[in-house]
C-alpha cells in the first residue's frame, strides 16, 4: 500500500496541549508514524507520496457528538426560511418555492428554519399567515429548533387536527383565542409528529441522493464522524441501505429514539449494534425530556423571567424515564437524554441513578450516559454527573445564536450561565460540543470560537467566567467526541495506530487571535487516508 507523508506545517496531535510533530505518515487508512521528518523519510524511502502543508495546519478531523444527519439529508430539499425576517418574507419564500417545484393540491409545501425570535412580529406564523400562500395545498413550516412549527388550514385538515383533538402528553396545539379551534401552531414532538406523519406520504425525496449530499455538508466542515440522534426506524433503514450500497464515506452513529418497539428494532439491526459496517453503527439509545429554552419549552426548576408560574414542561413522565433508563442499562446500551432545562436534567439524573442502583448488570458503570444540550444544568447537577461518569454534550453555540434571547427569557444570572462549559471542565468531565444540525450548521470552528469567546449576536459578553481555553474547546470537538462514541482508541488524536481521520486548516487555531478562530477555513478533510473534501475543488464547482 502507498504511504503518504505530511510535513511542512504545524501538525497538532491533540495528545496534549501544544503537542506538535514535524511529520506524519499514513498508510492503508491508518497513521503509521509521527515524529521527525528525517525519521519519516527513512521509514518511507522513495515509496511515499509527499504532501507539503505549506504552513497550513494538520490536526485530527472533527467529531460531531450530537446531531441529526437524517434531518440534514431530508431537509435540504425544503424551502429555506432561515433568512426570513417577517411573515411577508415567509409567505414570499413559500410562494416562490411552490412555483419552482410546481407543487399542486396533491403535493405539500414544506419549509424549515424560521425563528420567531428574529421575526418582526415576534411570534410564530399560524394558519392565517400560511393560508396566504395557499388554502388548497397543505403547508407545514418547522422552526429552526425543530421543537415547534405551524401548518395552514389544509395541513390541519390533512392531519385530522380539529377542535376535538386533545393536546398530546408533553406537547400542545395552538388554539384560536377563547376557543378550541386549532390555529395551526404545534409545539413539541407529540404535536409536530402528527403533522409530519400526515405530510410524509406526499413528500417526494431521493433519500439516497440526499444522504450523499448531507455527507458533503459535514465534510466541508472538517467532520468525519457524525450522529443521527433520535433516529426512527425509517432513518436506520435508510442508512443501513446506504452502508450496504457503499454510499457512506464518513462514519454515522445512530441513536434510535426509545419507544415500545426498541427491542424489535435493535434485534432487526443487531449486526450494527456498536459495530461499524461500511461506516454505519448503532451507538445506543436516546430519549427526549423537554423542549428548547429559546422557544420557552425547556423544563426549568424556576419560572421563566417575567412569568409568574410558567417553567416549561416535561416531555416524559418520571415513570417513563425510569423505565427507559432501566431498559437501556439492562441492554448494555449507552443512553442519551435531551435535557435543556435544569428540571429535565434533574429528572434524568434522579432516574438514571435509581435505575443504576437497581441494576445487576456487571457493566452498568461503563455505559457512559450522555446529557445532551445541558443549557441550564446547575453546579450541583454537574457534581452528580461526575459521580456517574456522565458525559455533558453542550450546545455551546447557544451563546451566540440565542444568547440575547436567553438573557431576556432567563434573566441576567441564569442567562449568563447558559452552556456552562467552564464549570463542566473544572469537574474533570469529558465535555464535548455539538451544533445539533440541522438546528445550526455543523461549523465546528465556529463552535470553538463560541466556547472561547462567548459573544452574542448583538456583541454582548455572556458569562465570560464560563469561557474555556482553545485547547479545551478543540478537545471537545475531537478526542472527547471520540470518547463519547467509545472510540478514543482509534480517533480524536494523531497517534500511530489510529485512523488517519484528519483535517487541514488555513490557520492554527492554537496560534491565531481567539477572536479570529471562526475565520479559519477547512482546506481539506481526510477520512482514513482518503481526501474526501478540498476547498479548492469545492470553490471551482461553485459550492459554498
Amino acid at each position: 500500500m502507498a504511504k503518504t507523508l505530511y510535513y511542512g506545517g504545524p501538525i497538532l496531535t491533540m495528545k496534549a496541549e501544544n503537542d506538535y510533530v514535524e511529520s506524519l505518515v499514513e498508510e492503508g487508512g491508518k497513521i503509521i508514524y509521527t515524529g521527525s521528518l528525517e525519521g519519516a523519510r527513512k521509514l518511507c524511502g522513495d515509496g511515499a507520496e509527499e504532501t507539503d502543508l505549506q504552513g497550513k495546519t494538520l490536526m485530527p478531523s472533527f467529531i460531531d457528538p450530537h446531531g441529526h444527519i437524517s434531518m440534514v439529508a431530508q431537509f435540504t430539499s425544503l424551502a429555506d426560511l432561515s433568512e426570513c425576517t417577517d411573515f411577508d418574507g415567509i409567505v414570499e419564500t413559500l410562494k416562490a418555492y411552490q412555483a419552482e417545484k410546481q407543487i399542486g393540491p396533491d403535493g405539500i409545501i414544506m419549509g424549515f428554519g424560521y425563528d420567531h425570535n428574529f421575526l418582526k412580529e415576534q411570534r410564530h406564523p399560524d394558519k392565517s399567515v400560511l393560508d396566504r400562500v395557499s388554502e388548497e395545498i397543505p403547508i407545514y413550516v418547522l422552526h429552526t429548533s425543530s421543537h415547534m412549527g405551524a401548518g395552514n388550514s389544509a395541513m390541519l385538515k390533512l392531519a385530522g387536527i380539529s377542535s376535538s383533538t386533545p393536546d398530546p402528553e408533553g406537547a400542545r396545539f395552538g388554539r384560536v383565542a377563547g376557543t378550541m379551534e386549532p390555529d395551526g401552531y404545534a409545539e413539541e414532538m407529540g404535536a409536530i409528529g402528527q403533522m409530519l406523519m400526515a405530510a410524509a406520504p406526499r413528500l417526494k425525496m431521493d433519500v439516497d441522493a440526499q444522504i450523499v449530499s448531507a455527507q458533503e455538508t459535514y465534510l466541508k466542515n472538517g467532520i468525519t464522524t457524525c450522529q443521527d440522534g433520535a433516529a426512527g426506524a425509517g432513518d436506520i433503514k435508510n442508512f443501513a441501505r446506504a452502508a450496504s450500497q457503499g454510499n457512506l464515506v464518513i462514519d454515522v452513529v445512530s441513536y434510535p429514539v426509545m419507544d415500545d418497539n426498541t427491542g424489535d428494532l435493535l434485534k432487526e439491526y443487531a449486526d450494527y449494534d456498536k459495530t461499524y459496517r461500511n461506516h454505519f453503527k448503532i451507538g445506543g439509545l436516546k430519549i427526549v425530556l423537554d423542549g428548547s429554552p429559546q422557544g420557552k419549552t425547556a423544563w426549568l426548576s424556576s419560572p421563566y423571567e417575567g412569568e409568574k408560574d410558567y417553567r416549561g414542561y416535561p416531555a416524559k413522565t418520571d415513570e417513563e424515564v425510569f423505565k427507559y433508563a432501566k431498559e437501556a442499562i439492562a441492554r448494555d446500551e449507552q443512553l442519551l437524554a435531551h435535557c435543556n432545562g435544569d428540571a429535565a436534567s434533574e429528572q434524568f439524573l434522579d432516574f438514571y441513578e435509581k435505575a443504576l442502583s437497581e441494576s445487576d448488570n456487571p457493566h452498568k458503570n461503563q455505559l457512559r450516559p450522555v446529557m445532551i444540550h445541558c443549557q441550564t444544568v446547575r453546579d450541583d447537577q454537574l457534581d452528580r454527573m461526575a459521580e456517574l461518569s456522565m458525559i455533558p454534550s453542550i450546545f455551546v453555540a447557544h451563546t451566540y445564536y440565542w444568547g440575547d434571547i436567553h438573557l431576556k427569557n432567563l434573566g441576567r444570572v441564569r442567562g449568563s450561565r447558559i452552556s456552562p462549559a467552564r464549570s463542566a471542565f473544572d469537574r474533570g468531565l469529558k465535555v464535548n460540543f455539538h451544533q445539533d444540525p440541522l438546528v445550526v450548521q455543523p461549523k465546528m470552528l465556529h463552535t470553538v470560537w463560541c466556547a472561547v469567546n462567548r459573544i452574542t449576536r448583538n456583541g454582548v459578553e455572556i458569562g465570560p467566567e464560563q469561557r474555556v481555553s482553545v485547547y479545551e474547546a478543540l478537545q471537545a470537538v475531537t478526542v472527547n467526541g471520540a470518547y463519547a462514541y467509545f472510540e478514543e482508541d482509534r480517533k480524536g488524536t494523531l497517534e500511530e495506530g489510529k485512523l488517519a481521520d484528519m483535517v487541514i486548516l488555513s490557520d492554527n487555531p492554537m496560534a491565531v487571535d481567539p477572536g479570529k478562530i471562526c475565520d479559519i477555513c477547512v482546506l481539506e478533510t481526510i477520512k482514513e487516508g482518503v481526501v474526501r473534501y478540498t476547498k479548492q475543488q469545492a470553490d471551482s464547482n461553485g459550492q459554498i
